[in-house]
């Protein structure tokens, strides 16, 4: 019987994706001295907001995922971040391999939504391991289950995300909305001849800004 062990020793932005990837660089050692074979890997991974401190910026950010602190014994949990699929090919002793984990800059998404809202320290997170173990042996073959009880907890530098977007999304960010909300922007962006939809937000929110005229009574 195989006994693995799992630690995640470094976190960096692949620079060179499609999309936003993180890059997690996992190592596995099997401590009986068997032959592994090859393993089929499955990761979940968690975030777990209650294990790190907010300042009173951070927590502002956060009303709208957790509520106000005065809730969050009750509002903050556990949030489910990525699944990944890994094939680990066959190794004695340890072995180093990448884990690369897609990213979304949604903000309608609660996960994007925590990470944009921190601004330093760690982000709390659970790696948790199942899949199926082939080892070789004298007898030939055999096939173990990757214990339910294996994980891993670790903090991702919040700069790590930070780097992350600004490779992919310099200065920028993202929201969702209707389309016939955004028909109607276009139309006033077209109408006022603007040339992006910064200067046409901008418009819009000093219009909201003005203080509206009450017209005045006729005697």
């Amino acid at each position: 019987m195989s006994e693995l062990v799992f630690d995640v020793i470094g976190v960096e932005p692949d620079r060179y994706g499609a999309a936003p990837t993180l890059q997690f660089t996992l190592r596995i050692s099997e401590t009986t001295g068997q032959r592994v074979h090859a393993i089929a890997l499955r990761i979940q991974m968690r975030i777990e907001p209650k294990k790190r401190r907010y300042s009173p910026a951070e927590a502002e950010r956060l009303l709208d995922l957790f509520g106000e602190t005065k809730r969050w014994g009750d509002t903050v949990k556990p949030m489910q971040f990525a699944f990944a699929d890994v094939m680990i090919p066959s190794f004695d002793g340890a072995i180093e391999v990448d884990v690369a984990v897609p990213c979304t800059y949604d903000f309608e998404v609660a996960t994007a939504k925590y990470f944009h809202a921190l601004d330093e320290g760690d982000i709390p997170l659970l790696m948790l391991f199942s899949g199926t173990v082939f080892t070789k042996g004298e007898s030939g073959f055999s096939v173990e289950q990757v214990p339910w009880h294996k994980e891993v907890t670790l903090g991702m530098p919040v700069k790590v995300w930070d780097e992350l977007m600004d490779i992919y999304f310099p200065g920028q960010a993202w929201i969702r909305i209707q389309r016939e909300t955004l028909d109607a922007l276009q139309r006033f962006k077209s109408g006022q001849a603007f040339t992006n939809w910064d200067e046409t937000l901008e418009a819009l929110l000093s219009g909201a800004a003005e203080p509206q005229r009450v017209p005045e009574e006729r005697p």
